[in-house]
C-alpha cells in the first residue's frame, strides 16, 4: 500500500510539472537588419507581453508555440522548444499592406471581386479589406451567433461558403482584413431599442442615411462586436479592423450615460482595449479607423477619438486621409484635393509628432473615389500614385484604398515595391 501511494504521488507530481507554467525568454529582431523590434507582441496561450527597446521578452505559461506579431511585419509562430537561451533571436519579416476595400456586396459579386483582384495583381498589391459587418449592420455569411440571427443581421446570406472564399483568396497570397462597423448598427438598434442612441426628445436617433446607431457606453454592444471579431479571427483573417468606432457626430442625441469628452474617450478606448485583449490568443492584428482630423485636433473631435488613447489600445491606427474629407483643409493647404500629397504626408507626420510612435503604427486609408466636396474631379491613377508616395515617404506600414462602389482604376498606380 505504501509503494502504491508513493507511485501515485510521483505520477501526480509528474503530471503537475508537465502542466506547470514555464518561463520563456528571447529576442525579437528584424529578419533583414537584425535590429531589435520594440513593442512586438508575444503570446503564449492567454499570456501576452511586449518586447522592450532591446527586443527582449520574458513570459511564463504553458504550450508548445509562441505567437508573434508587430506592426510592419508578418506574423509568425515559433516553437518554445527552440528557445535555447535568453538571447535566442526570433526574426520577423518586414511586411507592408497594400490593399483595396470590398463591401459585403463587393466580396459576393463575382464581377466586382474579380475586377478588384485584377487591379491588385496589376499593381503588385497584397491585401483585401472585406466587410464582415458592414455599414448597414449585415453579416454576409453564416455565423454561429444567436444575437445576429435574432436581430436580423443574417437575413441576407450573400457569401454561401466563407471558408472556401477565404481559402481561395489566401491561395492568391492575399493578406485578409475583416472590417467590422461597430456603433453604426441599424439591425441591432432596431431590434434592441434599449441599446439605441436616442434623440433629446426620447426617440431613436437616425443619421443622415436614416440609419440607427447603438450606444457606445453599453457593454452588450461591445460583447456583440467582439464575438463577431473572434469568429472571423477563427476563420483565418489576418487582421480585424474596427470602423465607426466612435460616437455619432451629432450633438442632439442622448446616451445611457452623460457624454462629455472624457467619458466618450473612455468608452471608445475601453471597447478597443477589450477587443484587443479578447483577440490576443488568435494573434491577429487589431486596427481602428479614425477621422483624419483626429490627428490634428486636441479634443476628441466630439466623437470619442483621441490619437494617443486609440494608438495605445490597438496595433495599427488607420486614419481616413481622404482629401475630400478635409472640408477645412489643413494649415497652408485650404483646398485639400489640390494637395493630396501634403494632406496625407503632413497628417501622418502630425500624428507621429504628437505620439512619438513608430511610423509603422500607422496605415492610412487613401482616396480612390470622385471628389464630392470641392468639385475636384476623379481620384484615379495619378492621384492614387501621389497618395501612395506620401504614405511611403512617411514610412507607414502600408496603405488601403477606399471606393464605396468597389470600382477601381484598371491602370497602373503602384509598383508594389513600397511595401517590400
Amino acid at each position: 500500500m505504501q509503494r502504491l501511494s508513493m507511485g501515485l504521488l510521483i505520477l501526480v507530481g509528474a503530471l503537475f510539472l508537465a502542466g506547470a507554467a514555464q518561463a520563456y525568454e528571447g529576442k525579437v529582431v528584424d529578419a533583414g537588419t537584425k535590429a531589435p523590434i520594440e513593442g512586438a507582441l508575444v503570446t503564449l496561450g492567454d499570456q501576452v507581453v511586449r518586447t522592450d527597446q532591446d527586443g527582449a521578452f520574458r513570459l511564463e505559461g504553458t504550450g508548445e508555440t509562441l505567437k508573434l506579431r508587430a506592426p510592419g511585419y508578418a506574423r509568425r509562430d515559433f516553437a518554445t522548444s527552440e528557445l535555447s537561451n535568453p538571447t535566442t533571436e526570433i526574426p520577423l519579416t518586414p511586411f507592408k499592406v497594400k490593399g483595396l476595400y470590398l463591401t459585403v456586396y463587393g466580396i459576393a459579386s463575382k464581377k466586382l471581386r474579380e475586377a478588384a483582384l485584377e487591379t491588385i495583381k496589376a499593381n503588385n498589391m497584397n491585401a483585401l479589406v472585406i466587410d464582415v459587418k458592414g455599414d448597414r449592420g449585415f453579416i454576409p455569411f453564416k455565423v454561429d451567433l444567436p444575437l445576429a440571427d435574432e436581430i436580423g443581421a443574417q437575413k441576407i446570406i450573400l457569401v454561401k461558403d466563407i471558408k472556401a472564399t477565404l481559402t481561395s483568396l489566401k491561395e492568391q497570397g492575399l493578406y485578409l482584413i475583416a472590417r467590422i462597423v461597430v456603433f453604426k448598427d441599424d439591425p441591432l438598434a432596431a431590434a434592441k431599442p434599449e441599446l439605441a442612441v436616442r434623440t433629446k426628445g426620447g426617440g431613436v436617433f437616425r443619421d443622415r442615411e436614416k440609419l440607427r446607431w447603438v450606444d457606445p457606453f453599453r457593454k452588450e454592444v461591445w460583447d456583440y462586436n467582439i464575438a463577431i471579431a473572434k469568429i472571423v479571427a477563427e476563420l483565418g483573417f489576418d487582421e480585424v479592423q474596427f470602423d465607426y468606432v466612435r460616437f455619432p457626430d451629432n450633438r442632439g442625441v442622448g446616451f445611457s450615460q452623460p457624454a462629455n469628452q472624457d467619458s466618450r474617450t473612455e468608452a471608445i478606448t475601453g471597447f478597443l482595449e477589450a477587443a484587443h485583449k479578447a483577440l490576443a490568443p488568435y494573434n491577429v492584428m487589431v486596427a481602428a479607423d479614425i477621422f483624419g482630423y483626429v490627428l490634428w485636433n486636441f479634443d476628441d473631435t466630439g466623437i470619442g477619438q483621441k490619437i494617443q488613447p486609440v494608438l495605445d489600445a490597438v496595433d495599427i491606427v488607420s486614419p481616413m486621409l481622404y482629401p475630400s474629407g478635409y472640408h477645412l483643409g489643413i494649415p497652408n493647404y485650404r483646398n485639400p484635393v489640390q494637395h493630396p500629397y501634403e494632406i496625407v504626408n503632413l497628417s501622418l507626420k502630425r500624428a507621429q509628432e504628437r505620439t512619438g510612435a513608430s511610423p509603422l503604427r500607422f496605415r492610412p486609408w487613401l482616396q480612390a473615389f470622385r471628389d464630392y466636396a470641392f468639385r475636384g474631379g476623379d481620384f484615379a491613377e495619378d492621384r492614387m500614385r501621389t497618395q501612395i508616395k506620401a504614405s511611403d515617404d512617411f514610412g507607414a506600414s502600408g496603405w488601403m484604398f477606399w471606393n464605396p462602389r468597389n470600382i477601381y482604376p484598371k491602370g497602373k498606380f503602384s509598383n508594389g515595391r513600397g511595401g517590400e
